[in-house]
């Protein structure tokens, strides 16, 4: 479709037409391989009829590109850049805040063309609609459908992939496959609608940091504000006329989901999202790595950490600076020795908070929260191999240990998301205060409540500006696709 463009709501238009005649051509399709067998039309999807829309950018200057010193929303060089596209209605906002950037400032050629990528059919497939599809054959499906395909869902973009001189560049750091894919397995992950998923993101590892959120989360919505409704694990959605709502949120099936997910909406999104990823690395990436492609502002980590230093006590702070990553589930993809630099606006914001949420300042504040390099490990029994690591440790000067706070940054800094991590001493191994179930349960009777807290004003913090100062230069490459 050729079209002179002026405005972002046009080129999300013309993406959306075409994305939308897609979907209608492959589900009508499959709705009617399930009535009576007949396979699609071969020239139609020959043709293309299923296929993802696709924006090109032109990008031809006169002169070399203008040095625009924000940290997207612009062209490093000239050429031909190309992304396929899905859900445009879904990702607006995010879509609107690219093109009004790039229109603004650059002279652009713009197309919405068909792509040659066909939609997987199980993106698309409403069992509302075509109920039983799930009894045919997957091969027999994939004769006259088009599948997903993992040779064609990638990061090597995100993971600093080069180009050549004359060659297409992507405008974004996920194609559409590799997009669909996620929003798929965010489902499957947090048994929530990724509709949901709100802009400002906090990780934890224990299901009683969920239990303060939902406390705070019912009584918020009870005054007046930006909050309109709070989306449970398990499909249910409380507001505040809802009657016994932390009643229906205990009763709701959460316990299916590997990492239940709680949403805190607002009616742009800019609201807040908790995900329990519960204990280690792997599930610390595998959130992250699906979450990326819903471009959130911030990822925040509040969880527990055994202390390292004798000065500290069970129930301090440590605000990580840095990670000593042996995680291990990122090392070909992010190699250890590839610095992840802390990220100041969030450090500012973590640390007011914290003061703010605690009422201490000055000494007393630093008494109790200490800022220092964070080990993260994938051996929850680290303990029984102090003979090993203690030299490492010491060379490190970390001040803290736990098992995904390395993971989330890492990825965070892979992924440009910008982020953070707060941790609570919980118990210090190293110096005979080993963590017990007497002693466990008066920790999180005390500290949980404060530190979620903490984690939930520090994202309003950084919401009150749009979240406008997040997006650290530090986080792109020199060879970065223009959008965010």
């Amino acid at each position: 479709m050729k079209h002179i463009f002026k405005t972002p709501t046009e080129i999300i238009d013309a993406l959306e037409a075409e994305y939308s005649a897609a979907v209608d051509a492959l589900s009508s399709a499959l709705g009617q391989f399930l009535k009576d067998g007949t396979p699609p039309d071969g020239e139609a999807r020959s043709a293309g009829a299923f296929c993802y829309p696709e924006l090109v950018i032109r990008y031809q200057p006169d002169g070399p590109p203008p040095p625009i010193s924000r940290s997207f929303g612009k062209f490093s060089e000239a050429g031909v850049y190309v992304s396929t596209v899905t859900r445009p209605d879904f990702f607006r906002p995010y879509l609107t805040e690219q093109l009004e950037l790039l229109l603004a400032d650059y002279i652009l050629d713009i197309e919405v063309r068909r792509s040659s990528m066909e939609i997987p059919y199980n993106y698309v497939w409403d069992k509302d609609k075509a109920g039983g599809l799930e009894e045919i054959a997957p091969a027999e499906l994939a004769r006259w459908f088009p599948t997903s395909k993992l040779e064609h869902i990638g990061d090597e973009v995100a993971d600093g992939a080069l180009f050549e001189a004359g060659e297409e560049r992507p405008l974004a750091l996920f194609d559409a496959p590799r997009v669909d894919f996620s929003l798929k397995r965010l489902e499957h992950y947090t048994g929530t609608p990724v509709e949901h998923v709100q802009q400002y993101v906090l990780f934890t590892n224990y299901h009683r940091y969920v239990d303060a959120f939902c406390d705070w989360a019912v009584e918020r919505l009870g005054r007046a504000g930006p909050y309109k409704a709070l989306s449970v694990a398990g499909g249910l959605t409380i507001d505040a006329d809802t009657k016994d709502a932390r009643e229906k949120i205990a009763a709701a099936p959460w316990r299916r989901f590997q990492m239940p997910a709680y949403h805190l909406m607002t009616e742009n999104g800019s609201g807040i999202t908790l995900v329990n990823i519960g204990v280690g690395p792997s599930n610390a990436k595998t959130i992250t790595d699906h979450l990326a492609v819903l471009r959130s502002q911030c990822w925040i980590m509040v969880g527990h950490c055994g202390g390292l230093r004798h000065s500290q006590a069970i129930g301090d702070y440590v605000l990580a600076h840095a990670y000593l990553r042996d995680d291990h589930v990122l090392d070909s993809a992010l190699a250890p020795d590839i610095p992840v630099p802390p990220i100041a606006e969030v450090q500012l914001a973590l640390a007011a908070a914290a003061g703010s949420v605690t009422g201490e300042s000055g000494e007393g504040l630093k008494k109790r929260l200490r800022t220092g390099t964070v080990v993260t490990t994938d051996d929850r029994n680290w303990e029984l191999r102090i003979t090993e690591t203690a030299r490492r440790f010491n060379q490190s000067r970390a001040i803290a240990i736990d098992m995904e706070s390395a993971t989330i940054a890492a990825n965070g800094f892979r992924m440009r998301v910008p982020y953070g991590v707060l941790l609570c001493v919980s118990d210090k191994p190293l110096h005979g205060e080993i963590k017990l179930p007497g002693a466990a349960n008066r920790f999180y009777e005390r500290a949980i409540g404060e530190h979620i807290r903490i984690g939930i004003e520090t994202l309003e913090r950084l919401a009150a500006d749009g979240g406008a100062m997040l997006h650290s230069r530090k986080l792109r490459a020199f060879d970065e696709p223009p959008f965010r």
